[in-house]
């Protein structure tokens, strides 16, 4: 059913009037982003990986755009994170990743010597010299035509040098492939890819998987030196747990705890140093691995006979140095626990033997209290007799003085029954007072 000219307006009003989510677009895009080249055998591929860094990618692009405007092609927009274009002589693919970028220098002609006057050669040597950040990854590809002569084992063993080499059928057989995984003279390390029955989107994807693998490998193999450095400085800091801890045990003096406790603090200190330092190279490591184990299983791999496949000689190297990665890792986190809890015990021994001690002080100042208490109920009672004798000595002056004066006043008599009088006015007033006091402290 066709649709009239005021529908059709009102259908694109209404398509029109969404309010699309700012991200939609890029969100979108990004599984559309890094596509596979188009490629056809015969063809030469040099790649490098430049370890520029975390906070490079500015420095990246500022290569990729000056590269550009030598060539006159377009440079790649500010916020780029990748570019694949024609540049005439070449074609470059170019991918900035978390700390590094790839650059993959393509040119599709006839080759007698596979690794003979590689594409990297075309590129200006004065640009390639100031690439950001050191050079991690240079490899070197070549794709063999279906038509071109097949190679004998020998031969291609001659292209590595007469290195072990690695290969297997990929793609469902649509490929053969071998390398032997290693750095030769000129610094590139190599990769033979012979068509069988590559379609052109697939010779690209199966190119960019094998240069993945190589790059993320190298990528995750960086963990291994620091792990191998930090199992030594691990051995170290177990052991001067295991004597702090040992220590600990025979400890019955605060003073030697409170030693104790700051070496402990001081060992903690140095773990989450390595901890700090060390991380994000692990962590990245294992994403790097995973990665590598992906491409290795997207490349569909099936066995030549008498040579090793790539994932048998990943097995075999590349997971053992991971593995170590890992223990590093775990025996790192168990100290940092181990420390903690010891420190946990340390403390709480020193927070009891401080709970101790004040419960000792408090009966020390109530032992005191008491004595002081009784020591004040003796001078109150000295204080009464005092005041008592004072007083009943004015009362004999005012008793003398009445009977000098003609009263018929019994003086002696007269004293002797106002002494428990007195005595006791005098206590009761030094009580009235005492109670005042207290008050006042309680309010």
């Amino acid at each position: 059913m066709s649709l009239s000219a005021p529908a059709l307006h009102q259908v694109e009003i209404v398509y029109g009037a969404y309010n699309d989510h700012p991200l939609r677009q890029e969100v979108n895009d990004e599984i559309h982003a890094r596509p596979y080249e188009r490629l056809r055998a015969p063809a030469r591929v040099s790649h490098l990986g430049m370890f520029s860094g975390r906070h490079a990618a500015e420095a990246d692009r500022a290569a990729v755009a000056d590269l550009c405007n030598r060539y006159g092609v377009e440079p790649p927009p500010p916020d780029a994170q990748h570019m694949s274009a024609d540049f005439g002589a070449f074609r470059l693919k170019w991918e900035r990743r978390t700390e590094f970028s790839t650059y993959t220098f393509i040119v599709e002609e006839d080759f007698d010597d596979p690794f003979a006057g590689p594409p990297i050669e075309r590129l200006p040597q004065d640009w390639l010299a100031k690439l950001p950040g050191p050079r991690l990854v240079g490899i070197h590809l070549a794709l063999e035509p279906s038509w071109s002569q097949p190679r004998s084992s020998g031969g291609i063993v001659a292209l590595f040098n007469d290195h072990t080499v690695v290969g297997s059928h990929i793609t469902g057989g649509a490929a053969r492939v071998w390398t032997d995984f290693r750095i030769h003279e000129d610094g590139f390390s190599r990769i033979l890819l012979r068509d069988v029955n590559l379609r052109e989107r697939q010779a690209g994807r199966a190119i960019q998987r094998l240069l993945e693998i190589e790059t993320y490998r190298m990528m995750a193999l960086l963990a291994f030196p620091v792990a191998r450095r930090l199992n030594p400085e691990l051995n170290q800091l177990e052991e001067r747990l295991a004597w702090i801890t040992e220590r600990m045990t025979g400890s019955d003096r605060e003073r030697d705890e409170q030693h104790l406790l700051g070496q402990l603090m001081e060992l903690a200190a140095q773990v989450e140093r390595i901890g700090n330092n060390s991380n994000y190279r692990f962590h990245a490591a294992r994403a790097y691995h995973e990665l590598v184990q992906r491409r290795i299983q997207e490349l569909r791999e099936q066995r030549i006979q008498g040579v090793q496949t790539i994932q048998e000689f990943m097995e075999r190297r590349l997971v053992p140095a991971m593995r170590t990665c890992e223990t590093v890792t775990e025996r790192r986190e168990s100290l940092s626990e181990r420390i903690s809890r010891t420190g946990d015990l340390l403390r709480t021994r020193i927070d009891v033997a401080l709970e101790a001690q004040n419960r000792d002080l408090l009966d020390s100042m109530n032992r005191r209290a008491r004595l002081q208490f009784r020591l004040q109920e003796t001078v109150e009672g000295l204080s009464v007799a005092a005041i008592s004798y004072y007083l009943m000595g004015l009362v004999s002056y005012v008793l003398g003085a009445a009977r000098d004066a003609g009263l018929p006043v019994r003086v002696e008599l007269t004293q002797g029954l106002l002494v428990p009088v007195v005595v006791f006015l005098i206590w009761l007033v030094v009580r009235l007072v005492r109670y005042r006091i207290a008050r006042k402290q309680e309010a």
